[in-house]
């Protein structure tokens, strides 16, 4: 292989990609060793089993992704900002729509929820821990490996080109000959099986150590959201792995599952592909139904509404998610009868969708309704994603999507359900759970700064491509002539492009302010809010509760407070923790060289590398690590130091 095939070249951005890559893995290293941080990093970052600094990390990982795919987003609307622009060529242009899709969906959505889900559920459950710590490291690690590696694609190789969904026979050999795919192909069999023990890891956990007296129908409804969304990662996952591993059999070993001669079928694909990749769609998007209605409650200072009949939609929503993938490709070829079929399902999920929206508008109904910055997401989130929802049931008509299809009115779509269903949700978690992870409150006013530019911006971003959908502007269309009359509302969509940039810079430097500015004197409980996790200090000891906490009742530390009674009694004992290990980062670093060795078929190293990583294994089947304990003393010294902090108020 040439230096000029194994490095993208030819590209002013792709320039300036590498010399940006080399500066910050330089500039890294060197801060590093100048202010003597390797140690501290190393053994309370790199080597960490604790679930609270694991989700931090997914948190920050997921932050750098949003940057990374916004770049890529805010490219394409530079490119069809006006007709007939050069900006971009076509080939550029489609590596750039698959990226942006790839990074936003699984290296952005996922890793933010997962995040999430690993700082709160062990301390809404009243859980010391998750139910296997070192595989929990693992899974992150895992995810990271599998995240790098398709980042750096942009600049070793070629990214990927035949768009998020890799159909058939765009990302086969003979139409993207380049190693772009195997990028794809790899990166998401590592980052996947990343997910697919964090789902086995959570469902445990959530289904054997809960706290004394927390039944299911007691536990909080992200809780519940997080159990759904783990069954659903444990049923689909595997579908992607295995289609993942076909596509990677078609590329580089010569099999034809999914060419159109030989007897591949290029459909089957397509079929594998969403049966994983619908549900998916629910994976990000019900954990940020469960953040809302925490969010909505404790800010409406009034019990959920309907908890029972949430619990009830959302494992409806679960079920019905396997069983509406056809309706990505009603325009391919099924007869009546299918399209009729996954018609009549599809629009019959809006049913329990619609169940939680009136239940949230029931819970703020007569509420004293505090507007913070994470219930002011929550609060855009209904009417936006509503018209995202309405959208979707036209979507939903087969004879419908044949019109609507395959033009940007369903780009808008999608938008207008995953950035208020998701990223609206895992911001508002953000701003909602950051006291409790780090003992200070981001700004108010930048947050609500920050809301306002984001909301206002996406809609102005995204309510243009409708119009331009109906009026016929199809998706992927790299250049247009003046004639079409599109330029106008593409002009505008860029504007509110702009404007989300400006919002998402104005989030991140909130928390630069908060950690130079923030006031360190909050309680453990700043928001008053309904939720166990609150009982405990902010930010939360290495062990999470002294003494574990006794359920009653749902929202039982809102009970709690006003009863004057304390959920945990009795005298402190030793408490057994994991030890920390550097064995799930060496695994991450030995998948991502196999990885990479396996993009360009180098197998002597790929080989190499997949003895080391059976290595691992068989290392950690042999290892005798049991833990360690803190003492009585030092739990005292802890609780009675947090205390003390929290005393100065």
């Amino acid at each position: 292989m040439k230096w000029d095939e194994f490095f993208v070249t030819g590209e002013p951005m792709i320039y300036a990609a590498m010399v940006s890559i080399v500066v910050v893995s330089l500039a890294i290293p060197i801060a590093l060793t100048y202010f003597k941080k390797w140690n501290w990093l190393w053994t309370n970052w790199f080597t960490t089993v604790d679930h609270k600094k694991i989700g931090v990390m997914y948190v920050l990982a997921a932050l750098i992704m949003l940057f990374r795919g916004g770049v890529d987003a805010l490219l394409m609307r530079a490119q069809t900002a006006i007709p007939d622009n050069g900006l971009l060529d076509g080939q550029h242009y489609n590596e750039i729509f698959t990226t942006h899709g790839v990074i936003m969906i699984l290296f952005m959505a996922m890793p933010f929820i997962i995040g999430l889900m690993n700082v709160v559920i062990p301390l809404q459950i009243g859980a010391r821990d998750v139910a296997f710590p070192r595989l929990n490291a693992i899974s992150f690690w895992l995810f990271f490996a599998g995240a790098m590696l398709f980042n750096i694609s942009f600049v070793i190789g070629g990214s990927p080109d035949a768009g998020w969904s890799a159909y058939f026979p765009l990302a086969s050999i003979e139409f993207s000959p380049t190693v772009g795919n195997n990028y794809y192909s790899l990166a998401l069999q590592i980052a996947g099986i990343g997910t697919l023990l964090t789902g086995i890891n959570f469902l445990v956990t959530i289904l054997k150590m809960r706290a004394p007296g927390m039944t299911l129908m007691k536990m909080p409804m992200f809780t519940w959201s997080v159990l759904i969304t783990n069954v659903i990662i444990v049923f689909a996952f595997p579908v992607l792995t295995v289609a993942l591993a076909l596509m990677t059999l078609d590329r580089q070993f010569g099999t034809q599952f999914f060419a159109m001669q030989s007897g591949g079928m290029d459909m089957l694909w397509a079929n594998l592909f969403w049966v994983w990749g619908h549900p998916e769609v629910y994976i990000v998007i019900l954990p940020a139904f469960g953040i809302y209605s925490e969010i909505i409650s404790t800010f409406a200072r009034k019990n959920l509404y309907g908890y029972k009949s949430m619990v009830v939609s959302m494992v409806a929503i679960s079920l019905l998610s396997f069983v509406v993938w056809a309706h990505h490709f009603y325009t391919m070829g099924h007869g009546v009868m299918v399209n009729s079929v996954f018609s009549i399902t599809t629009m019959a999920i809006a049913i329990p969708t619609g169940v939680k929206i009136f239940n949230w508008l029931f819970t703020l109904r007569k509420g004293k309704i505090s507007f913070t910055t994470p219930m002011l997401y929550a609060l855009a989130f209904i009417p936006i994603f509503t018209i995202g929802g309405v959208t979707g049931v036209m979507l939903a008509m087969a004879s419908a999507d044949y019109q609507y299809h395959n033009t940007m009115f369903l780009v808008a779509h999608f938008h207008y359900v995953l950035i208020p269903g998701t990223v609206f949700g895992v911001i508002a978690g953000f701003h909602f759970w950051f006291p409790k992870v780090f003992g200070f409150m981001l700004n108010e006013k930048l947050g609500k700064l920050a809301f306002w530019f984001i909301t206002i911006s996406f809609n102005v971003t995204f309510f243009p491509l409708f119009i331009l959908g109906l009026n016929g502007m199809t998706r992927r269309m790299y250049t247009y002539s003046a004639s079409t009359g599109y330029g106008a509302l593409n002009m505008l969509s860029m504007v509110g492009a702009i404007g989300l940039t400006i919002g998402f810079i104005i989030l991140v430097y909130n928390i630069y302010w908060s950690v130079r500015y923030s006031p360190r004197n909050i309680k453990g409980d700043p928001w008053d809010a309904r939720s166990l996790e609150w009982s405990t200090h902010s930010p939360v000891p290495e062990y999470n509760f002294a003494l574990i906490p006794t359920v009653n009742s749902l929202d039982a530390h809102w009970y709690a407070k006003k009863e004057g009674k304390p959920l945990a009694t009795g005298k402190y004992e030793p408490i057994h923790m994991p030890n920390n290990s550097g064995l799930p980062i060496i695994m991450g670093a030995a998948f991502f060289l196999w990885g990479f060795f396996m993009v360009f078929s180098w197998w002597i190293p790929a080989i190499v590398l997949g003895v080391v990583i059976l290595g691992t294994l068989a290392y950690r089947s042999f290892e005798k690590d049991h833990g360690h304990y803190i003492s009585v003393e030092e739990i005292e010294r802890t609780e009675n130091a947090l205390r003390g902090e929290q005393h100065e108020n």
